[in-house]
């Protein structure tokens, strides 16, 4: 079973499983494993939904009892990620953490999911329990969305992460900064009819957060959509640059594989190809959750305000949870 909501769009959405078509797909970060739901998408009303009354019975146990690094072992290991980056003089790589949640008896997966279609308007918003994995999650980043009648692709950039009462510093100023340049140089490469455009960089803000945005738009053709995708993915919003040497940095620093965290999500409907990236997310477990939240760092990252970004972030899913 599927549930999704897509942003700006009050409607629920899931799948009938009557026909051999899969129009969703979730995409690990590292392209291993692909999770397909097939049949037609259908609307569910809200009552409707709000009768199913999923709780996490239906879960399985958590599979290996991970240990979560402390604050301590992370601001170690953001020490080495900023040496390595400093050595090889990078712009970004990003780290991530696993937060786990043990302390619930039980998990209502209808509530926390309504939760996140009333606090997130603006993000894509999803829980899912395939027969084995259950993930559930709640983000604004659009990898792609191509539009099938008129050919126009449209991607961010999307980085920098600070609580919405705050400024912005040049270090999120930094971070951002190569990701829209890494988008640019790809696009170019496809914009044969000269038809790219680029917004000004502005305030995202996303629940109790905010990132730096920018737009881009242009004609493609259609044959290059999946080849534009895999060379956006991993975007350095998620990876770093250069994406190669960092996506085999993240293999050796972290201490727990990202899984679907970081992965994209492809829907496809009538008029539009849909990609979001997989951010703000959690696997759910019957007696188990485990929150998936990270950070790009930088040259003149702070270790403590890198921790306490990923503490905040992880609220974003966290609060939402109908634990008891």
């Amino acid at each position: 079973m599927i549930y999704f909501q897509f942003p700006f769009d009050e409607k629920i959405y899931s799948t009938d499983e009557k026909y051999e078509i899969h129009p969703i797909e979730f995409h690990s970060f590292d392209n291993a494993e692909i999770k397909n739901f097939k049949g037609k998408i259908v609307e569910i009303s809200k009552e409707e939904f709000s009768k199913l009354h999923i709780n996490s019975a239906i879960l399985h146990d958590e599979e290996i009892i991970y240990k979560a690094e402390n604050k301590e072992e992370y601001l170690k290991k953001l020490e080495e990620v900023i040496a390595i980056i400093k050595r090889n003089k990078l712009p970004k790589l990003v780290l991530s953490r696993r937060k786990m949640i043990r302390n619930f008896n039980s998990l209502d997966l209808t509530k926390s999911f309504s939760n996140l279609c009333l606090n997130y308007p603006n993000a894509f918003k999803y829980v899912f329990f395939d027969g084995k994995d259950s993930w559930i999650g709640a983000f604004s980043e659009v990898l792609g969305k191509f539009n099938k009648i008129t050919k126009e692709f449209e991607t961010m950039s999307l980085a920098g992460t600070i609580p919405v009462h705050e400024n912005w510093s040049q270090k999120e100023i930094e971070e951002q900064k190569p990701v829209s340049d890494y988008i640019r140089n790809i696009l170019q490469q496809y914009d044969f009819e000269n038809t790219l455009k680029e917004s000004e960089t502005y305030d995202h803000i996303s629940g109790n957060i905010k990132h730096l945005k920018t737009d881009f738009k242009l004609k493609i053709t259609p044959e290059n959509l999946d080849m534009i995708i895999r060379e956006l993915h991993p975007t350095p919003a998620v990876c770093g640059i250069p994406k190669d040497f960092c996506t085999d940095q993240i293999g050796k620093i972290e201490k727990f594989p990202r899984e679907l965290y970081a992965g994209y999500i492809k829907i496809e409907t009538e008029h539009h190809i849909q990609f979001f990236v997989n951010l703000r997310c959690a696997k759910l477990y019957k007696n188990a959750v485990h929150l998936f939240v990270g950070g790009g760092i930088t040259a003149e990252s702070s270790p403590e305000k890198e921790w306490n970004e990923t503490e905040l972030k992880s609220e974003a899913v966290l609060k939402n949870l109908e634990l008891n």
